[in-house]
């Protein structure tokens, strides 16, 4: 096991990234750039020990800064969208930038994953940790803001991220990664055929904006309806008012029943390519877990190593806090109080199935 670091290109302000990557016992590998604090590639081994990388991206920093598409990225501090673009925090209104009509989306359009972040590797521990300090309303938010992001790659296959924050004054923090995954090999299509399950009963209807509307509704009898294990595309093109309004899947499923309890680190999602037996397990302490299936990812997009990207060409598994939760008292708050610690965990584990 061991760290590499190489220059990853120029950004427009002309600064240079940085390519780092771990490598497990197992020849698992993942390369990282502080640019974005991005997940750039996961080495994965299928059901025949064949090496491929399961996450879309680029060959360098830049494509990553001209990209709409946030492959990879971390996203903060608020991540998914914020209806009207504005917040309220101990009574006081926040605008943001409006960047998708007239609401915010990822803290655009200078999220976290459009910057550089200082880093540092930590060989005892396998893992890599990326720092940021986010000053007092950078983004339109309150407080500055000190972030740290750590990907550690474990020998059984996990890649582990977790996040720490801490803010001087009451602030919104809801911080996820946007990886688009196709465990049939990056550039290998759609992932239609990929089997997913969801370990979620409710999931969140949006409106002609994709905003949720507030509602809770089960997923019984819905194509949203992930609890026993589907292709991703069975369902996709049904005439259903939901998936033409996200153009697919683009929703936050919820997580447990009694959605404002506190969550403990489980499994809330699975998927497989049948075809590798290259298997996803999703682990999290978040309440929630956004499904986006790629749907605006443009035809002919350039990837990594000559791959063309079409939509549709990955699945993310975004955990998170309900999105536009401060804009509806029901969903589990997005408000951090000045001096409290934010953490959460999120896990993407990779492992085989033997296929037919």
């Amino acid at each position: 096991m061991g760290m590499d670091q190489t220059n990853f290109g120029e950004l427009k302000n002309g600064e240079s990234a940085t390519l780092l990557s771990l490598t497990n016992n197992n020849g698992m590998r993942i390369l990282l750039t502080n640019y974005g604090a991005c997940l750039v590639s996961v080495m994965a081994p299928d059901k025949n020990g064949v090496f491929d990388d399961v996450v879309l991206g680029f060959d360098d920093a830049g494509s990553y800064e001209s990209d709409g598409n946030c492959f990879g990225s971390t996203i903060g501090r608020n991540a998914n969208r914020t209806g009207g673009a504005v917040v309220e925090i101990e009574g006081a209104s926040y605008e943001l930038p409006a960047v998708e009509g007239r609401n915010n989306l990822h803290s655009l359009p200078d999220g976290y994953h459009l910057r550089l972040w200082d880093f540092a590797h930590d060989a005892d521990k396998q893992s890599i940790a990326f720092k940021l300090v986010s000053e007092d309303m950078d983004q339109g938010f309150p407080g500055r803001l000190e972030v740290s992001v750590v990907y550690t790659l474990t020998n059984s296959g996990e890649i582990i991220i977790n996040y720490n924050c801490i803010c001087d004054r009451t602030t919104i923090v809801n911080m996820t990664n946007h990886s688009y995954f196709n465990l049939a090999g990056h550039a290998s299509g759609d992932v239609l055929d990929h089997v997913l399950s969801i370990d979620s009963k409710h999931f969140n209807p949006i409106d002609g904006e994709c905003i949720p509307t507030g509602e809770i509704h089960s997923v019984a009898g819905t194509p949203f309806d992930f609890v026993i294990p589907k292709k991703i595309g069975r369902d996709i093109d049904q005439q259903d008012e939901q998936l033409k309004l996200g153009s697919g899947y683009d929703h936050n499923f919820v997580l447990n029943d009694d959605y404002l309890a506190d969550t403990k680190m489980r499994l809330c999602a699975v998927a497989t390519a049948s075809a590798t037996g290259r298997v996803l397990e999703v682990f999290t302490d978040q309440p929630a877990v956004q499904l986006y299936t790629g749907n605006h990812i443009k035809p002919g997009t350039p990837g990594k190593n000559g791959a063309i990207y079409s939509k549709r060409a990955g699945f993310c598994l975004e955990t998170q806090y309900y999105p536009d939760a401060n804009h509806h008292p029901d969903f589990p708050s997005t408000i951090l109080p000045a001096g409290m610690p934010y953490r959460q965990t999120t896990i993407y584990k990779f492992s085989t199935v033997d296929g037919e």
